[in-house]
């Protein structure tokens, strides 16, 4: 469980406070969506939970611990962290960057090369990529690498920044589809941001709705956000109002929301595991 608690960050030479008091539970083994427009405190919140950033007052707490116990070089190795533009070192092989953190926590070479192997099939990339250096790679492909490096050294928390806001649509969503699956299989601690609330439906199991200044406009389900917005804010942000949204579902028994005019707004992800295969 990662636990924000009246968290104040202010940037030196800023007249207002990136965020202030924030307070959150992002329960573990599930993912929390830290959602809302830039400016509103998404990412320094992301970053306070590995050191990046250090709160003015207030704390972050990983399971009861505060961050700030942890050493911070540590503690961001075994967070594993995934960024918008992968943030691969482009003079490395694949294979070289999924096994970065691995090599830093002293890992040996030949198990830390198949660590990488199995977290790049993991992914969904073939053997076959892992001697290619990052230009030679998709942008989709690219963020796969990402997403394996953050998972190769195995950590319990998964931060993701963006992790898909710089790939067309189609291979987003093969990105999305493909986490959810990790998901299911893993159990993660996952915090991600994103302003897009297709994918906070999709992805989220919890979405907190940020303000200006890190403020929750509402914290909960995907469908309690879409079906129950708590305050005009939330009806704004969401695009939709709870007298005009339905929720329908899919042949494949998954749960899409739709508005008064049949437009889709997006798919609400799955209460548990399972859920994706009911009929």
């Amino acid at each position: 469980m990662i636990t924000f608690s009246d968290v104040t960050v202010q940037y030196p030479g800023q007249d207002t406070p990136a965020v202030e008091r924030f307070s959150l539970e992002a329960p573990g083994g599930k993912i929390t969506v830290l959602l809302g427009s830039s400016g509103c405190g998404k990412t320094t919140l992301l970053q306070c939970v590995n050191q990046l950033v250090t709160p003015n007052s207030g704390t972050v707490a990983i399971n009861g611990r505060d961050v700030r116990e942890e050493h911070p070089t540590q503690l961001r190795r075994s967070i594993g962290y995934v960024l918008q533009h992968s943030g691969l070192l482009p003079h490395r092989t694949v294979a070289d960057n999924i096994a970065t953190v691995l090599r830093l926590n002293g890992v040996k070479k030949s198990e830390s090369r198949q660590r990488a192997f199995e977290a790049a099939e993991r992914v969904g990339l073939g053997p076959e990529l892992m001697s290619r250096f990052p230009n030679q790679l998709s942008g989709g492909q690219q963020q796969r690498v990402a997403v394996a490096r953050a998972l190769a050294p195995d950590p319990s928390i998964l931060l993701m920044d963006e992790p898909f806001g710089a790939v067309d649509p189609i291979v987003r969503r093969g990105l999305q589809d493909q986490l959810l699956a990790l998901q299911e299989d893993l159990a993660k601690t996952i915090l991600l941001v994103t302003h897009d609330v297709t994918e906070a439906l999709t992805l989220g199991d919890r979405i907190a709705l940020l303000q200006k200044g890190g403020e929750l406009a509402q914290v909960g389900s995907p469908e309690e956000l879409a079906m129950e917005p708590a305050n005009s804010f939330t009806e704004r942000f969401m695009g939709v109002t709870r007298a005009t949204l339905e929720v329908r579902r899919a042949a494949d028994g998954r749960r899409f929301a739709v508005d008064d005019r049949g437009a889709f707004v997006g798919v609400l992800a799955p209460k548990n595991p399972g859920e994706m295969g009911v009929p």
